[in-house]
């Protein structure tokens, strides 16, 4: 009897095939996390679109978090002797007063001196103009009477834009004392009764969210505050140096430059050099290429105390971001809002990883050097 020999299976149309079985899965994960990825994406994009629509009151909201994170310490220095009230009172009169102090000094600096200022500059712009027309360039002296006589024309030909830019300036510094304003009333009551506003925040929604949200809120302010702190004391120890130096290389106007220094270094990687810049362009015209020159090089000293020195033992404690974190931050943050989204940028993006990497778990923690370190220690709210 001939055995039979089994054909070939046919395969089942029901049965995926080798290539369905092998994608399936990889594109379904693939499509939950895209649509996942943006529903995040929309959410964002709205939550951006609300707060730039009331960009005062954003901007008001971030300067009075600054405020109480800065102030907060002598507020609970004052709260040991006085009522709370009062050292509110104490830290917020002490806050307003030293920096207008300051401002008065610089305005008066600048007045005293505006006529010695003056030639200074002058004899500076002549004794480079003259160095200019020598060995190596040899510039003809007509290239600067040319471009005086364009700049004198672009003047006469803008007037009217000119004019119409500084009233605009005159309002948005209405807009500005405004928004200051505004950011001195809401620190008031973050200073006095910040974890009581809190609290009944988080009481708002359930129970677990509202304990997630609590968690949440207390590691993103512990980063907050610790990286404000420590930009302070980087910003104020960088406008010193810069101020010693200055005065000692007879740069004029050395406290103007000095207060920019400081401002300047609140943009991480790009403020401070754009500052001493600008001091030796000053330099230039008053002291000559020779200070000029020191001045630049007093860029790269700073920027080697800064990096080595300064941010490991200031900063390390509330936020250690890679450089190219920071970089891409503070680049996207001035592509999306100027200047004010620069300084923005590195806080948003320190208290957004040290809330994640929180969430994570130590178990799981970022890489060293990478990532975002949230400082031991009890939960601190905004404000007692």
């Amino acid at each position: 009897m001939p055995v039979r020999r089994p054909g070939p299976r046919r395969p089942d149309p029901r049965s995926p095939g080798p290539t369905a079985t092998g994608a399936g899965p990889v594109l379904r994960r693939l499509s939950d996390y895209a649509w996942r990825l943006l529903a995040v994406a929309v959410a964002a994009y709205l939550v951006l679109t609300v707060l730039g629509r009331f960009h005062l009151i954003t901007l008001a909201g971030f300067l009075a978090l600054v405020i109480t994170s800065v102030v907060r310490p002598l507020v609970d220095l004052a709260d040991r002797v006085v009522p709370r009230p009062l050292a509110v009172l104490i830290g917020l009169a002490t806050a307003i007063l030293v920096p207008a102090g300051l401002l008065a000094l610089i305005g008066e600096t600048v007045a005293n001196d505006v006529d010695r200022l003056s030639r200074d500059f002058q004899g500076g712009l002549d004794r480079l103009e003259k160095a200019l027309e020598g060995a190596p360039l040899h510039l003809a002296p007509e290239t600067f009477d040319d471009l005086q006589r364009k700049v004198a024309d672009f003047v006469s030909e803008h007037r009217s834009t000119l004019i119409s830019t500084a009233l605009s300036g005159a309002g948005r510094l209405v807009e500005v004392g405004t928004g200051a304003a505004l950011a001195v009333f809401m620190s008031v009551f973050f200073l006095h009764s910040g974890d009581r506003m809190w609290r009944w925040t988080a009481a708002q929604f359930p129970a677990a969210a509202g304990e997630h949200l609590d968690r949440g809120g207390q590691v993103a302010w512990r980063t907050f505050a610790g990286y404000t702190r420590g930009i302070f004391v980087v910003a104020a120890t960088n406008a010193v140096m810069v101020g010693i130096a200055l005065y000692f290389l007879g740069v004029p106007l050395a406290l103007p430059l000095t207060v920019l220094e400081f401002f300047a270094s609140f943009v991480p990687l790009v403020g401070s050099p754009i500052a001493m810049l600008v001091a030796s362009v000053v330099a230039l015209a008053a002291r000559g290429p020779v200070i000029a020159v020191v001045v630049l090089l007093l860029i790269v000293v700073i920027g080697q105390i800064e990096g080595h020195l300064l941010h490991p033992l200031v900063m390390s404690r509330a936020v250690s971001l890679h450089p190219v974190v920071v970089a891409v931050s503070v680049l996207a943050g001035s592509i999306a809002a100027g200047v004010i989204g620069a300084v923005v940028a590195v806080p948003l993006v320190s208290v957004l990883w040290a809330v994640h990497a929180d969430r994570r778990g130590p178990a799981r923690g970022p890489a060293p050097g990478t990532a975002t370190s949230v400082p031991s220690g009890p939960p601190v709210a905004p404000g007692r």
